[in-house]
């Protein structure tokens, strides 16, 4: 690789490649920024090692190898990345309390623009959609690291058996029987968020039911937000490993330890295949809104079946690409109350 010109080409190919990369790493690790850093770590070991690359396989499959290996390293530490409800039982409001744990305990959202490619295809752009959806996501993770390859290669990217025993360099018959055991543990998986529905562009009935969680959210109207819930709505808060079932444990919550949340701004954001609003909070000191949650939510039926907060903003907002400020309106003065 002599010359700039190879080497700048060889880069832009590679580059190519980021999106898919990241959605796969992505979908292996639970973590977007260790999926990120795969990437990375990937296309540099790819850029060293492409004069040993001879063409045996296409330069997609090779990377594909290179990921995959680079992944189960990371994954050989045993860490499961998980949602509150996989963890602890729901508590009712009035035990409530906010306990974090540790960020590397955490499934942690992606904006869908880093991991979905475009792609002509709606079927295609569907599946690739359900696959980063939280509840598919938090059941990848409890799959050993083959098998969660295995299943993401085999029913996601649609690979052949023959592909993936090649990259990972094992048989077509162990091939099958690792999907046969990750499809079983799924199956046997009941989840709420199982019921979320993914669709591409939101439909009207979902559009309007966004628009009116903004305004009753906006409004801090808990009567308007109710309607929106279903009963059985889970509402979530990473780092914090509570969680709530249920409509007036949700509203109850936001009207008491949450009630800061009253006057904030919503600005849409999409979050693992899912609709999502970047929160702000009214910044008491500085004027203007404060960051305060990347929420992501799981519609079914045309109501809110999941109301996930992730609350680590100096990390959540720069991902997305969302200010850390957001100024206040000119006629802030009439907004009282």
């Amino acid at each position: 690789m002599g010359n700039g010109t190879a080497t700048a080409d060889l880069d832009a190919e590679l580059e190519k490649y980021r999106v898919e990369l990241t959605g796969y790493c992505y979908r292996m690790l639970g973590s977007s920024f260790e999926a990120e850093d795969a990437v990375q770590d990937t296309l540099v070991r790819a850029w060293r090692s492409h004069d040993r690359f001879e063409g045996r396989s296409s330069l997609r499959s090779w990377l594909y190898r290179i990921a995959t290996n680079v992944c189960l390293d990371m994954l050989s530490a045993g860490n499961k990345r998980a949602r509150p409800m996989d963890l602890t039982e729901s508590t009712p409001l009035a035990r409530a309390a906010l306990a974090p744990r540790p960020d590397n305990t955490w499934l942690e959202p992606m904006p869908d623009g880093r991991v979905l490619p475009a792609v002509e295809d709606p079927a295609e752009a569907a599946v690739a959609k359900e696959s980063v959806r939280l509840a598919f996501m938090a059941a990848l993770q409890q799959l050993p690291a083959k098998q969660r390859a295995v299943l993401i290669l085999r029913e996601v990217l649609a690979w052949k058996a023959s592909e993936v025993a090649e990259l990972l360099g094992t048989t077509v018959a162990s091939v099958n029987s690792a999907l046969q055991r990750a499809r079983a543990t799924l199956a046997e998986r009941e989840d709420t968020g199982a019921r979320a529905e993914v669709s591409d562009p939101l439909d009207e009935e979902q559009q309007k039911l966004l628009e009116r969680y903004v305004k009753a959210f906006e409004g801090y109207d808990m009567t308007a937000l109710t309607a929106l819930l279903h009963e059985d709505a889970v509402m979530t808060m990473p780092p914090f490993d509570l969680w709530l079932t249920g409509s007036a444990d949700i509203t109850g919550f936001m009207t008491t330890l949450g009630a800061a949340c009253a006057g904030s701004r919503l600005l849409p954001v999409r979050a693992n295949g899912l609709p999502g609003f970047a929160q702000y909070k009214p910044d008491p000191e500085k004027g203007g809104f404060t960051p305060w949650a990347v929420q992501v939510l799981e519609i079914s039926d045309g109501r809110i079946l999941g109301f996930h907060c992730f609350l680590d903003t100096q990390r959540w907002f720069p991902l997305f690409g969302l200010p850390l400020h957001l100024e206040g309106e000119a006629d802030q003065g009439e907004q009282g109350g």
